[in-house]
């Protein structure tokens, strides 16, 4: 059987979008033992790059602004996260994680980390690199 390259094409859009959907549920599954929703987990571990401007994180989570304050909102009351003045723009706040919030955005991580590194353990070394390969160079596009 021939196989075209829009059929290959269609091939792999597929594969990544069942992939992002499969990725989605691990990070749902293991934000909510945390006590975080998946956004709010999400949120966090973004955070673990360094504060950012909330209209930087409105973009990078694509939300609204006013979703994503209710969030901040809430993770600012559980003292996970905190609102400190941004150094280029005195009307603007900066969202940067506390210390406990780092400690809860490093557990989000690992646990979806180590969910991918359970589901992938069986592939072969060569395939993983492979994989990884193709998945950087889609990423830094």
């Amino acid at each position: 059987m021939v196989t075209t390259t829009a059929a290959r094409d269609t091939d792999l859009a597929s594969a990544l979008v069942q992939t992002m959907h499969r990725l989605q549920d691990l990070h749902a599954e293991t934000s909510r033992p945390l006590g975080l929703t998946p956004q709010q987990a999400h949120l966090l571990c973004v955070l673990l790059a360094g504060p950012l401007g909330m209209t930087e994180l409105s973009r990078i989570l694509s939300i609204e602004r006013s979703s994503l304050t209710s969030m901040v909102d809430r993770l600012e009351r559980r003292t996970l996260v905190a609102r400190t003045p941004n150094p280029t723009d005195r009307r603007a706040s900066q969202i940067e994680l506390t210390p406990d919030g780092l400690a809860l955005a490093h557990e989000a991580h690992n646990a979806v980390v180590d969910r991918i590194n359970t589901l992938t353990a069986d592939l072969p070394r060569a395939t993983r690199a492979t994989v990884t390969t193709a998945l950087q160079s889609i990423l830094t596009r």
